[in-house]
């Protein structure tokens, strides 16, 4: 299947495909400075490719989907500006054909917007670099750094002819007092009006400068170009309005209606709902876990649905990106997952579309601008409250749900069906998880493939005998209508779409939601290394998968979407398994438990110091009060100690008496008087302190070490 944005090789040039139409396909050699588009036979295009003269290969310029610049640096503005100079240009149906081209190109010039080598020049880099914003940034890698804002020294512009004065040089001061009049007085919903701001400016310069004539004052057409350079027309139009306004009367108006769609993939829908059933847990049937979240993913053109999610997470970002993700890539491994085999023909959905209709919660965050600058995904967002903005998913949860309510138990009853008095229908849940995922697949695959489609919406050209089914709709869309659907990597739109947190580092490695991750790079660098001369960044920005916090991906270059893959190190081998879900419960339980734990700690010190505090008060009361000298007191610590030493160990030899005599009765025999009388005794030694000492050491080693640590006053 041909795919827009696809690479081929064709003799010695490399193409890159523009356009599909029916019977021909648009293509540009892609290393060629002066390509235009080209139109070929999809005839012969196919005998090629069978003659093996023309084979896809790699795109070049596949890096420029990770290139991420700095907001408001130069290369965003440059890119945004560039791109809004040709978006009448690439986004016309018949931009390939040279006549209408020109004309477009003549228009531009006419409003003296651009010239025509520099539109010419964009175009071509739009084209041959993937069609993507991204395209158009300026290649500043063999520039200079960045210089610092010049301040003119004279009067820019033409000379005054009429009125007296050289006029004012507009300094960093004036710009100041524009930014302060322009935000109190244009950037308001008081919708007052330019020359009306400019005059407050005036009181406001002449109370600062009362000695500069007025005739050199900042003139009203400076203060108007200022206001139009500073600040762009959706940011005045924003501000000079309130929110309702702006959504009603102000802002771009989308529809979903088939007019505004030309084939598969020119918008997706995405929305969740909360399914209406009760199911039961994985492990246990017998515990009710609650109703499930339901994301589709549906193309507007065919109704098909492109991707889902089902699980036990709120809708939000988080969620959605898995719904996402899933209806950009392939489904046969999703399914195999749950048992069901099939085939890319059963589940045709792969690549990007080129717009998604969303809630702003399911699209919020900086992954925005990943989608639209790094893929060319237009984002739209649906007002609050405004469901019927997005009818075709809307619908879809009704005709999915269908399926399996006159079966399943423990489906949602309304207060009309519900008896009053009678069971609780939420009691006799059945299904887990994994068992209704399976239903839910199985039902969208036989929505795709024979779910006829009541009151669709035919344009002219749609054969009368082609039956309203989504999948046939969907394949006679690809054959004879512009694709919209765009190739890009699995893995580089999977990183894009995750969720981003700032991931510490540390010698331990990068930590993330109380995880610690490692990898490899990290110990190339030296950042691990235990030494405060370590030059190491404080964080690194990190993206996340929430259902699996084995790895991380490890954004280490500002502006870049390159990255480390990092695992879970043996420090947090206690989350091995589980998923960010999981982390955060176990995260709020530990917590939970350390502060009850903290309360009963608290709670024994206190006590302790006060038990403390009683001992020290009783003994203060029992010391009596000394009528010796001090001198004298201190003199005494020795033989005072000496002494303490000898009660000591008169008890723990106390302790031992009793056993020791009789002992000492059963084992030694009675010596008689008279054989008494014949022993001459042996003349006794006064033992030395230090051999008294050795003597304790070697009977009682413990108690020996604890009594003469202090001997020393």
């Amino acid at each position: 299947m041909l795919r827009i944005n696809d690479v081929y090789q064709y003799q010695d040039l490399s193409v890159r495909i523009l356009k599909i139409l029916s019977e021909h396909i648009v293509w540009i050699a892609i290393n060629d400075v002066k390509a235009l588009p080209e139109i070929i036979s999809k005839t012969e295009l196919f005998h090629a490719i069978e003659s093996f003269d023309v084979f896809r290969i790699e795109d070049p310029f596949q890096d420029i989907a990770f290139i991420q610049p700095e907001k408001d640096s130069i290369s965003q503005r440059k890119r945004d500006e560039n791109y809004n100079l040709i978006k009448n240009i690439v986004d016309h149906e018949q931009f390939y054909i040279p006549s209408a081209r020109s004309s477009l190109i003549n228009e531009i010039i006419n409003n003296k917007k651009s010239t025509k080598q520099t539109i010419y020049r964009l175009l071509r880099q739009y084209w041959q670099r993937g069609q993507t914003p991204n395209a158009l940034i300026p290649n500043y890698q063999n520039s200079g750094a960045k210089g610092s804002k010049k301040v003119a020294s004279q009067k820019l512009g033409r000379k005054r002819l009429y009125k007296e004065g050289t006029g004012a040089i507009i300094t960093q001061e004036i710009e100041r007092l524009f930014h302060l009049t322009i935000s109190k007085y244009l950037l308001s919903n008081k919708k007052h009006s330019l020359k009306y701001a400019n005059r407050e400016f005036q009181k406001l310069y002449r109370t600062l400068h009362p000695d500069i004539p007025e005739n050199e004052y900042p003139t009203l057409r400076q203060f108007q170009y200022f206001y139009h350079r500073e600040y762009n027309q959706v940011t005045r139009l924003q501000k000079r309005s309130n929110d309702i306004e702006y959504s009603k009367d102000l802002r771009q108006l989308h529809s979903t209606v088939n007019t505004q769609v030309l084939g598969p993939g020119s918008r997706y829908e995405i929305d969740a709902t909360i399914a209406d059933i009760y199911l039961v847990s994985n492990l246990d049937r017998s515990r009710i876990i609650g109703r499930p979240t339901i994301y589709f993913v549906i193309d507007v053109f065919s109704r098909m649905v492109t991707g889902l999610y089902i699980g036990l997470e709120n809708a939000s970002y988080k969620t959605s990106i898995q719904a996402l993700y899933c209806a950009f890539t392939d489904k046969v491994a999703l399914c195999k997952k749950y048992g069901i085999d099939i085939t890319y023909e059963n589940w045709p959905c792969i690549g990007l579309p080129d717009a998604i209709l969303a809630d702003r919660a399911e699209l919020f965050g900086h992954q925005v601008e990943n989608l639209e600058k790094s893929f060319s995904i237009r984002l739209e967002n649906a007002p609050p409250y405004r469901g019927d903005l997005k009818p075709i998913v809307e619908s879809r949860f009704k005709l999915i749900q269908a399926e399996f309510k006159p079966f399943a138990k423990g489906v949602v009853q309304d207060v009309i069906t519900k008896k009053r008095g009678g069971k609780d229908y939420r009691l006799d849940a059945t299904l887990n998880l994994d068992e209704f995922t399976k239903i839910i697949l199985l039902s969208v695959l036989k929505y795709n493939q024979f779910h006829q489609i009541n009151n669709y919406d035919r344009d002219i050209d749609l054969p009368h005998d082609l039956p309203a089914v989504p999948m046939a709709l969907w394949n006679w869309g690809i054959q004879h209508r512009t694709g919209k659907l765009r190739t890009a990597s699995d893995q580089a739109v999977y990183v894009a779409l995750l969720p981003r947190e700032k991931a510490t580092l540390s010698n331990r490695g990068l930590k993330i939601f109380g995880v610690t991750y490692t990898c490899p790079e990290l110990y190339e660098k030296g950042w691990l290394h235990r030494q405060n001369t370590i030059n190491r960044p404080k964080f690194l920005y990190a993206a996340y998968d929430p259902s699996n916090a084995e790895k991380i991906y490890v954004f280490y270059e500002q502006s870049s979407l390159k990255y480390w893959e990092a695992t879970i190190s043996d420090y947090s081998r206690e989350f091995k398994g589980y998923s960010f879900w999981e982390v955060w419960q176990i995260n709020s339980v530990q917590k939970k438990t350390f502060e009850k734990q903290n309360i009963k700690n608290n709670l024994a010190q206190s006590e302790l110091e006060q038990k403390i505090m009683d001992i020290i008060q009783q003994a203060s009361s029992e010391t009596p009060l000394s009528t010796q000298s001090q001198k004298s007191r201190i003199s005494e610590i020795r033989s005072n100690r000496t002494h303490e030493k000898e009660l000591e160990r008169s008890k723990l030899k106390g302790t031992t008496s009793s056993v020791n005599d009789t002992a000492t009765r059963v084992m030694k025999p009675e010596i008689t008087q008279d054989a008494q009388s014949n022993v001459i005794p042996m003349p006794k030694r006064k033992k030395s302190s230090d051999e008294l000492d050795e003597d304790l050491k070697l009977r009682f080693p413990l108690y020996h070490d604890l009594l003469s640590e202090d001997d020393e006053p």
